[in-house]
């Protein structure tokens, strides 16, 4: 069962095997998706977020079944982090990452180009027995209103089973800035190995420190600018000793696939499959670009032959229909 939402849509749920799916609407602000009364995480849409953060949407709190939080909210090192986020630092001259743009030979300046990603419109909020769905549009514009970009994205999240959920996060992006832009990251822009842009994921400060596995083994900072279908990222929680894992899987159609992955460990923890990483992708005037990807988020550490298994949750996930056009 689905039932879609207009601007004024407020709360859904849907019950099974014991379960319920609540879909909670701040009008306005944000959606909070629950399981049997228990948040999962909220989508705040229309953020307060000052311009040289490049204001976005973004996940956060991001909770595994077990209620442990695998997101971080503005880091004092990095504020414009914000659990997890599309987000894109080199979009032609624009910044829709957050702070300053790396310019090579000056390292980072700020600059007047931190642009915003701003919600237009809510056209789907729905629930069946296992699964919320959200669609919406968006309006990208430089820092001074001018249109760059129009997005169509959606959410769409699914309990698995006792232990795991899975987010799959697809997006559709117009170039409606009158003239081609090229999509592309610091390393494209003469700095080494930082080739962070897309999808990113910061996870909670107790994770640092904590396992990045790819399909070919485990590390840490190390497996960054690797390319691979999937990464994943093993953590412990501080208070309770629990561990829990977050698993991201590109699209087999998502350009430039297998991307390569931006993520870091010993510093803090993130992850972040780079389209852009080393490459610039150019999208004309009036053309579009579609991307795809499916986090896994498990309550535990299931071990490298375990967090193998997840992989299949999120593959499993985007053999789906997609919601976007």
């Amino acid at each position: 069962m689905s039932e879609l939402a207009s601007e004024s849509f407020g709360t859904v749920e849907r019950a099974c095997d014991g379960m319920t799916i609540s879909v909670d609407h701040a009008l306005g602000v944000s959606v909070t998706v629950s399981v049997s009364g228990k948040p999962l995480f909220s989508y705040v849409y229309a953020p307060d977020t000052q311009q040289r953060e490049s204001p976005k949407p973004y996940l956060h709190p991001i909770r595994t079944l077990a209620g442990d939080l695998v997101s971080l909210y503005r880091p004092h090192d990095h504020v414009w982090h914000k659990g997890i986020a599309w987000s894109l630092p080199h979009v032609g001259d624009h910044n829709f990452w957050g702070g300053p743009t790396y310019v090579h030979g000056r390292f980072y300046v700020q600059k007047d180009n931190n642009g915003t990603a701003a919600h237009r419109a809510m056209t789907e909020l729905s629930a069946t027995a296992t699964t919320a769905t959200l669609v919406h549009e968006l309006d990208w514009t430089s820092q001074q209103g001018e249109p760059v970009i129009s997005e169509q994205r959606a959410l769409i999240a699914t309990v698995a089973d006792d232990t795991n959920w899975v987010l799959v996060f697809e997006t559709r992006m117009t170039n409606v800035s009158g003239g081609p832009l090229a999509f592309g990251s610091p390393t494209t822009k003469g700095r080494e190995n930082a080739g962070y842009g897309g999808l990113f994921w910061r996870g909670p400060r107790s994770f640092t420190g904590g396992t990045v596995q790819s399909p070919d083994g485990i590390g840490a900072d190390d497996l960054r600018g690797k390319r691979a279908d999937w990464f994943a990222f093993r953590g412990k929680h501080d208070e309770s000793g629990r561990s829990s894992t977050v698993l991201m899987v590109d699209d087999t159609s998502n350009p430039q696939h297998p991307p390569q992955w931006f993520t870091r460990s010993e510093e803090f923890a993130c992850l972040n499959p780079a389209p852009f990483f080393s490459e610039e992708v150019d999208l004309p005037d009036g053309k579009s670009l579609s991307f795809r990807y499916a986090v896994v988020v498990s309550a535990g550490d299931h071990g490298d032959a375990g967090t193998r298994t997840l992989a299949e949750l999120g593959r499993e996930a985007l053999s789906a229909p997609r919601k976007t056009a």
